[in-house]
């Protein structure tokens, strides 16, 4: 299931426009406030998806009933690129186990390929997980995360949330996917280019928040 949050207009498409114009993103602080911005946006609306219970509690005047989560999920990012994004959901996941991956694209004249170096995550058997990468381009990297997130145990849910996708990549996770799954988006661009970049796209999202690989 795909859900795209540009379809309704709210402030995060102002928050999207600032990250995409090539002289508003030269502001390196701004680019990763709005990167965070979107994923608080964007933990709000997964929110609604995720498993309630309801909870009594004492006010100073009587007892009320609320709705709560029944379990925080499970927060995973992809660095470099989606520690601002996962900022965001960080902030309102404030009691979420986190996992952190550490992957990177290796190009050669006919193929791209995704190195994994590091990874770390909790337990992820039976619970909502919420994978955290700024882009959908291929899908490869993504589709690799996941494997490697159910060598740990394979979760109830997993949530994709990127801020821009291509496609390709929809298309490509629709059919490799090993288990049911939500992506979350803002906007569905227009395709890949020969070097696997999203167009329009960004550009490069971790290069823009801390500065160019060497």
């Amino acid at each position: 299931m795909v859900f795209n949050l540009s379809e309704q207009n709210s402030i995060a498409n102002q928050f999207l426009m600032e990250l995409r114009d090539k002289a508003l993103q030269q502001d390196r602080l701004r680019f990763r406030k709005n990167l965070e911005r979107l994923g608080e946006i964007m933990s709000f609306e997964i929110s609604k998806r995720l498993t309630y219970t309801t909870k009594v509690i004492d006010t100073p005047l009587d007892k009320c009933r609320v709705n709560v989560m029944k379990e925080q999920p499970v927060l995973i990012t992809i660095l470099r690129a989606g520690l601002p994004f996962f900022q965001g959901f960080i902030n309102f996941f404030d009691r979420a186990d986190a996992g952190f991956i550490g992957a990177y694209r290796r190009e050669t004249l006919d193929t791209v390929q995704i190195k994994f170096d590091y990874i770390t995550s909790p337990i992820t058997s039976g619970r909502e997980v919420i994978l955290i990468d700024p882009m959908l381009a291929t899908g490869k990297s993504l589709l690799d995360s996941v494997n490697q997130i159910m060598k740990r145990g394979k979760p109830a849910n997993i949530h994709i949330a990127s801020l821009v996708a291509a496609p390709e990549g929809i298309k490509f996770l629709a059919e490799q996917m090993p288990m049911s799954y939500s992506l979350w988006t803002y906007a569905i661009d227009e395709k890949l280019n020969a070097q696997s970049y999203i167009v329009p796209g960004l550009g490069d999202a971790g290069d823009l928040s801390f500065g160019a690989k060497l």
